[in-house]
């Protein structure tokens, strides 16, 4: 970092980010996509489901997701011009009504909150947008049984 960039102070919040739980790309060819993840980079698959069309794969801590490019989508791109669907940061607690006022003195819509697989298993999770357009998936703890 060049000396004349100070690193921003962390802001006061109720939300309080834990990690990178998953990384979700739009790709031309799973295989060709498993191959270079799993093959390349040593990510194992972990779970694949067959609809809606996804492949898990394990990177450390995270994942790694892959799903098929839709119909009429350009290889590796989306419709809007992105190969990235969303990411997904891990939250250390998962209080709805907090983190919807929250995000919501910031100017920020909140998704409904849905029971969603992650790096860690099952738990709940919110999608809003940044100010680009790219989709964050806030993702709580997981299910304890």
């Amino acid at each position: 970092m060049p000396d004349d960039v100070k690193p921003a102070a962390p802001a006061e919040t109720t939300l309080k980010i834990t990690g990178l739980d998953h990384v979700v790309l739009r790709v031309a060819s799973l295989d060709r996509a498993i191959a270079f993840y799993g093959d390349v980079l040593g990510c194992p698959v972990e779970r694949e489901l067959q609809q809606p069309r996804l492949v898990q794969l394990r990177a450390g801590s995270a994942m790694i997701d892959l799903v098929p490019c839709r119909e009429g989508e350009a290889p590796g791109m989306s419709s809007d011009g992105r190969n990235m669907d969303h990411f997904a940061v891990r939250i250390a607690a998962m209080d709805p009504p907090a983190l919807t006022a929250h995000l919501a003195r910031h100017g920020v819509a909140a998704g409904p909150v849905q029971r969603r697989y992650g790096a860690e298993g099952y738990g709940s999770s919110i999608y809003i947008t940044d100010p680009d357009g790219n989709t964050v998936e806030l993702k709580g703890p997981p299910e304890t049984t």
